[in-house]
């Protein structure tokens, strides 16, 4: 996964609340077995909607939602994740991102930025404003900016495994990885009477 420091993007105001992982992508998406090409189940039964903000042309580059509080409630789908981020977005802008999504969300490199309501009032207000409207995520800081809101600075929530993993570029298989000596040498010196894995002397 690549580090992600810092993002500047425009971005889309959803006024919804408890935004939960089946409307954000149906679960006949859950009997694909890919990791990718899911942009299309995005929203999909809100986006029937002609008028829905991510129709709208003026919404096409969107790279941040910003949302009402509780988002991605419901099961803890991946799908979900995968969904935005094939979408393109790269980061939520919420009061609270449910804490399951919360902990997905960078492992496909995509900021859950929590932060205060006047803040997300302030930027829901300015992008529905002005659709061109710039948010400057500073991840490495955890601040945010916006002219238009005129909001610089702002620190927001951000936990710091979560940070450390996304100014790194860490993904779990990434953190795994990295335990693989310790791994290796338990391997290697456990009794030889305890089941063992296929790949590391196992006798099965």
């Amino acid at each position: 996964m690549q580090a992600v420091t810092r993002l500047s993007g425009r971005a889309s105001a959803l006024r919804r609340a408890n935004i939960d992982t089946d409307q954000i992508i149906p679960a006949a998406w859950m009997k694909r077995v890919e990791r990718s090409g899911y942009e299309d189940g995005l929203f999909q039964n809100w986006r029937k909607d002609p008028d829905f903000i991510l129709n709208r042309p003026e919404r096409a580059d969107t790279t941040i939602l910003i949302t009402g509080p509780n988002f991605g409630c419901g099961s803890s789908r991946q799908h979900a994740v995968w969904a935005l981020r094939d979408w393109g977005i790269r980061a939520i802008i919420s009061t609270q991102i449910a804490d399951i999504h919360r902990a997905n969300l960078p492992n496909e490199g995509l900021v859950p930025v929590e932060t205060s309501p006047d803040v997300v009032d302030a930027l829901m207000n300015a992008v529905d404003t002005n659709p061109t409207a710039e948010i400057d995520i500073n991840i490495e800081d955890r601040t945010l900016s916006c002219i238009d809101a005129g909001l610089n600075d702002v620190p927001f929530s951000l936990d710091d495994t979560a940070h450390h993993n996304l100014i790194n570029g860490y993904d779990p298989i990434d953190l795994t990885l990295m335990l693989d000596p310790v791994i290796t040498e338990h391997e290697n010196n456990r009794a030889p009477w305890l089941p063992a894995g296929r790949g590391h002397g196992a006798n099965l």
